[in-house]
This record gives C-alpha cells, sequence and structure tokens, in this order.
C-alpha cells in the first residue's frame, strides 16, 4: 500500500500511533510531505526513525527549509563551542566566516515557528549523529510524482509555484516552492490529484476541521495534528482516511 501523511511536527507518539494502525510494512510505502520537526519535542526521534526506513519518503516543507538554512553553520559553531554565550557565538562566528548577523535572523525566525524544539533536540545529539541527520534533511525532496492503480498523484508540501506543471517541476528550486501559494477552490491538472499539506484544513475550510479536505482534485492532509486536532493519513490505493 501506499500512504500519504503530512505536518507530523515533532509529534513522534502520534506518527508510531498511525504506523501501528495501519500495520505499516516493509512492504508499503509511506510519503511524508513536509514539516516532520519543530513545535513538538519529537522531532530529532521522527527524523531517526524515517531515516532508518528505505520505504519512508520525506518531501521537505518549510520547516526543514528552515532548518536547513541554520544547522550547518549552527553545527560548526557547536564543534567549537561548550558555553553557548552570545559573545562567544558571535566571536566563533566571525572567526569561521559566518555572517553572524543573517545567521541570528535566520535562527530567531526559525525560533518563531517553533524550530527551538529541533534545536534542542540537535544539541543533545553526539557530533555524528548530528550530521548524519544534517545530511537527511537535506536530501528532502520539493515533490514526488506517484501513479497507484491508475490514478496520478502530485504530492508536495506547499502547492505549486507560478507557472508550474506536472512537467516542469524540476525547473523550480526551493525558494519557489516555499513561496507558492495554494488556492484549493483551482483545479491544477485534469489528470492528477495535487496532495498537499502546510495549511491546517481548518484554514482551508472550517467545516474540514480534524480532517482530510477534497476539492477540485486537490487534496489537502494537514489535519491539525499540532493544533491540537488529528494527524492524517489517506491511503493511495484505496482512498481510505486515517485519524490518530
Amino acid at each position: 500500500m501506499t500512504y500519504v501523511m503530512s505536518d507530523i511536527h515533532g509529534c513522534f507518539d502520534r506518527y508510531s500511533e498511525m504506523l501501528d494502525l495501519i500495520d505499516f510494512s516493509d512492504n508499503d510505502t509511506l510519503f511524508v510531505i513536509g514539516d516532520v520537526i519543530d513545535r513538538g519535542d519529537g522531532s530529532v526521534l521522527l527524523l531517526q526513525d524515517m531515516s532508518m526506513r528505505a520505504n519512508v519518503i520525506p518531501i521537505m516543507g518549510n520547516h526543514e527549509y528552515a532548518a536547513c538554512s541554520v544547522l550547518p553553520q549552527m553545527l560548526m559553531l557547536m564543534q567549537e563551542i561548550t558555553e553557548e554565550s552570545s559573545e562567544e557565538l558571535l566571536k566563533t562566528g566571525l572567526e569561521k566566516g559566518i555572517d553572524v548577523m543573517k545567521f541570528a535572523e535566520d535562527v530567531n525566525a526559525w525560533n518563531e515557528i517553533g524550530g527551538d524544539a529541533t534545536i534542542q533536540g540537535f544539541r543533545e545529539l553526539p557530533a555524528d549523529e548530528r550530521e548524519y541527520l544534517l545530511e537527511y534533511l537535506e536530501e528532502f525532496s520539493l515533490y514526488e510524482i506517484v501513479k497507484v492503480n491508475g490514478k496520478k498523484y502530485v504530492l508536495t508540501h506547499f502547492g505549486l509555484p507560478a507557472g508550474a506543471t506536472a512537467k516542469n517541476l524540476d525547473t523550480f528550486d526551493a525558494w519557489d516552492f516555499v513561496t507558492a501559494e495554494m488556492n484549493y477552490n483551482k483545479q491544477y491538472f485534469n489528470d492528477a490529484f495535487l496532495v498537499t499539506g502546510h495549511l491546517p484544513t481548518f484554514e482551508v475550510d472550517e467545516s474540514a476541521r480534524g480532517r482530510i479536505y477534497r476539492n477540485c482534485n486537490n487534496i489537502s492532509i494537514d489535519a491539525g495534528a499540532i493544533a491540537g486536532e488529528k494527524l492524517a493519513c489517506l491511503c493511495l490505493d484505496t482512498d481510505e482516511e486515517f485519524y490518530v
């Protein structure tokens, strides 16, 4: 079976519960379409678990994009710094050729969307594990196109950049996807379903609170787990919805 999940946001226990609910096995495939990390305190556990499963395919969300903008420099500083005073960070950053003002802005921006939980998780890891998980994060794809039972699905966290089609998606970069605006009342494909996360479904349509939302061949699967609602999972083979 082929499954899609989104916006787990560090909720490792719910993720584990969902894998049990769908009886996930080595014969199945799970696409996690962004925002695996941040806000919840299980972000590192999620990355560790997913990275060990060849049949779990991660797609980048805005939280992973923010992490990849900060973590390389942060990990470099962690190797050099034993006491995290602002003066020591500044001094060491300058010595390493880091634009410390830009770095500080990026860290603050990430913290504002819940990155502090992920940063703390990385701090507690051995250096080699930090590097391994950073490399894993940086390998997240921006989209995937899959066919199941004759149906085509375009999977991406944000929606589609302006001018994107199923044939030219590889011409857009991460920033194009991060800044894409999704219109759930627009049908993007005649021959494919567009599956997205990013916005909790209650922000798309209040009547879909805690549920998967569908309209115009668009399927929004962020049911709002981190906002006190359900974690959702969609089986593409059967169109069955699962919630924990």
